[in-house]
């Protein structure tokens, strides 16, 4: 068992044994939302204790869980007494709360625009999202061509990341966040399926997925479809 994280502040836990961080995703592993919190964990170096739950079976909506996590939904975090769902709830809590490598920019107006980025992605591009789901991005899964509204969802995609990442830039804000691996994930939709994406920007992506916190989501075992 690793030591347990240093925190800035402490106000949930009240054992030691609480303070060891419990986090709750599918076990399909492929909810880009547990990604996002799971690669955040990885990233501040925490130590956590990964559960799964099968959501095919329904698992999420038994009611203790569905209880603690007042979503009923993956991902959720568990520290002492508190229990918290939504994926940018949670890592912007654990950077409040925990020392280490920071998950959002420290500049007050580039840290607004990480939540934007991450705010903006969880509410558009819904036909994208639908049609490009990530069964593809984590089974290799081939899907039709994008309708319409689909393919006007993806060139929405590549004007705001365009305008926000120079060609050859490696991050958001020249330095790594965690609304660079949401976008990355967005942009991987189409790159990983075939898709035609501007090359700044498959190239931005393909560097995301070559960080050490994403390779270990990337290669957790997965259940056949």
């Amino acid at each position: 068992m690793q030591s347990s994280p240093t925190l800035l502040s402490h106000p949930v836990p009240t054992t030691p044994e609480d303070d060891v961080l419990q986090l709750y995703v599918d076990a399909q592993f492929a909810s880009p939302y547990a990604m996002s919190v799971f690669v955040a964990l990885r990233e501040k170096q925490l130590p956590f204790t990964l559960h799964t739950l099968d959501l095919d079976r329904g698992q999420q909506h038994e009611p203790d869980y569905a209880q603690r996590s007042l979503t009923s939904r993956v991902p959720m975090l568990r520290h002492g007494a508190l229990t918290l769902s939504e994926s940018s709830a949670i890592t912007e809590y654990l950077d409040e709360v925990f020392a280490g490598p920071r998950l959002y920019p420290q500049d007050a107006v580039a840290r607004a625009r990480a939540r934007q980025v991450q705010a903006w992605l969880r509410s558009d591009l819904m036909a994208l999202r639908e049609e490009r789901n990530t069964q593809v991005v984590f089974y290799g899964a081939k899907k039709a061509a994008l309708s319409e509204e689909a393919s006007a969802a993806a060139q929405r995609l590549f004007h705001f990341a365009g305008q926000l990442l120079p060609v050859g830039a490696d991050s958001l804000f020249g330095q790594w966040c965690i609304a660079d691996v949401d976008l990355a994930l967005m942009l991987n939709r189409l790159a990983l399926h075939g898709d035609r994406v501007p090359p700044h920007l498959e190239d931005y992506a393909r560097r995301q997925w070559q960080r050490p916190s994403v390779q270990a989501w990337l290669t957790q075992p997965r259940p056949a479809l």
